[in-house]
C-alpha cells in the first residue's frame, strides 16, 4: 500500500506505525486496517502486512515511554 496522505503515514516498519490513518473501520469485528497495511485489533495486538504478529500490549506503547536520566 502506498499512502496518499500529506504528510505521509508512518511505514509499517516504523516505530510509530500505529499512528497511520484508519482506512477500514470494523469495531463490530474488533479490528481496523491502517493506511500502511497494519491490522490493529481491539486487544492491542497487531498483524503486520508481511503476516508477522505483534503481541497485545497494555499501557503506553513502548516507543512512547520516555526514560528519565538518573
Amino acid at each position: 500500500m502506498y499512502c496518499q496522505h500529506q504528510p505521509p503515514c508512518p511505514d509499517s516498519e516504523a516505530v510509530d506505525h500505529d499512528a497511520a490513518r484508519i482506512v477500514a473501520f470494523h469495531p463490530e469485528q474488533g479490528w481496523n486496517l491502517l493506511c500502511n497495511g497494519v491490522v490493529v485489533f481491539e486487544d492491542t495486538g497487531e498483524l503486520l502486512p508481511d503476516g508477522r504478529p505483534v503481541a497485545p500490549h497494555r499501557g503506553p506503547a513502548p516507543h512512547t515511554v520516555i526514560s528519565e536520566a538518573a
